[in-house]
C-alpha cells in the first residue's frame, strides 16, 4: 500500500563518474500513487499523482474539467486509501453530474475505426474564453517571484523530482504554492487550494516549475488568471491557444531574461 505521506526513502547506489568512489545511501522519492475519481457512482478517471493536498486536486480538477463552477459545489467528498492507491469519492451538481456521465459513456463507447478521435480533436481545439481580466506587473516582479519560490518548494529540496505552480500577486509575493510530481496535478492542486480560500485568480499570475504545454494554458484561462510564467519553454499550441485568450504568456522564465510569447504591453519596466 503506498504511503500517505509525500515522500518515501529507498536504498540506492551513488554510482561516481566525474569522481570516483561509490557509496550505498538512501534518497527521499515522490511518492506517485494512483488516485481513482469516482462520480456519484461512476469511475470518472484515474490520474497518477502525489497523495498530498487531495481536497485541493479534485476540487481543482473538477474544476479544470468543467464539472462545477466554484468549490462549495463539490459535495459529499470522501477520499480513502485502498489496495494500491487512494479512491475519491463524490458527488456534483445535476449539470456537473451529466457531464461526467455523458463523457464516461462516450469513453466507454469509442472503437478503433480510425475516425472515431475526430471528436476528441473537435473538443482540444475548441474555443476558449476570452479572458477579461487584465494584470499590470513588472519584470521585477517576475524576477522576485522566481527567486523566492524555490523557497516554497519543500518537496523539490528533498527530492528534486516535482513540479511547482505558484500564485503570485501582481508584485510578484507569493500567495500560495503547490506541489506534485505531475504538472498538470500541481496546477490542479493550485487552483482548487485557491477556490477553497476564497482568492480570485484574476488578481494575480501563475508560476509554473514545468514546461509549458496547452493543458497548463487552457487551465490557467479556464481559472480566469490573465498571466501565466512558466520556467521552461512553451509548445507552439500553447502559445496559439494564450494569443488567442488574450493570456499574458511569460516562458523560459530564468533569473537572467524570460520569453514573452503573448500580451508584453502589460509588463512594465
Amino acid at each position: 500500500m503506498p504511503s500517505t505521506g509525500a515522500t518515501e526513502d529507498i536504498d540506492v547506489l551513488r554510482l561516481g563518474l566525474g569522481v570516483l568512489g561509490d557509496e550505498e545511501t538512501r534518497r527521499a522519492v515522490p511518492v506517485e500513487a494512483p488516485i481513482a475519481i469516482d462520480i456519484g457512482g461512476i469511475g470518472y478517471a484515474v490520474m497518477m499523482a502525489t497523495p498530498v493536498d487531495l481536497k485541493d486536486y479534485i476540487t481543482g480538477f473538477a474544476l479544470s474539467e468543467g464539472l462545477i463552477t466554484r468549490a462549495d459545489e463539490l459535495t459529499g467528498l470522501v477520499i480513502s486509501e485502498v489496495e494500491g492507491g487512494f479512491v475519491a469519492r463524490l458527488t456534483l451538481p445535476t449539470e456537473g453530474m451529466q457531464k461526467a456521465l455523458a463523457r464516461a459513456r462516450k469513453r466507454v463507447g469509442e472503437s478503433s475505426c480510425g475516425l472515431c478521435g475526430i471528436d476528441n480533436i473537435a473538443e482540444v481545439l475548441r474555443p476558449l474564453p476570452k479572458l477579461t481580466a487584465r494584470i499590470n506587473t513588472t519584470r521585477a516582479a517576475i524576477a522576485s517571484a522566481l527567486a523566492t519560490l524555490p523557497e516554497h518548494q519543500p518537496l523539490s529540496r528533498l527530492t528534486g523530482a516535482v513540479h511547482a505552480a505558484a500564485f503570485c500577486l501582481p508584485d510578484g509575493t507569493i500567495a500560495l504554492v503547490r506541489e506534485d510530481v505531475g504538472r498538470h496535478n500541481a496546477l490542479d492542486k493550485l487552483l482548487g487550494a485557491m477556490a477553497r480560500a476564497k482568492i480570485d485568480p484574476a488578481s494575480g499570475f501563475i508560476l509554473l516549475s514545468a514546461r509549458c504545454s496547452y493543458e497548463l494554458v487552457e487551465k490557467t484561462v479556464r481559472a480566469g488568471c490573465p498571466m501565466l510564467v512558466t520556467i521552461s519553454a512553451p509548445t507552439s499550441l500553447a502559445v496559439q491557444r494564450a494569443t488567442n485568450a488574450g493570456l499574458t504568456l511569460v516562458t523560459l522564465a530564468r533569473p537572467d531574461a524570460a520569453l514573452v510569447a503573448n500580451g508584453r504591453d502589460t509588463i512594465k519596466d
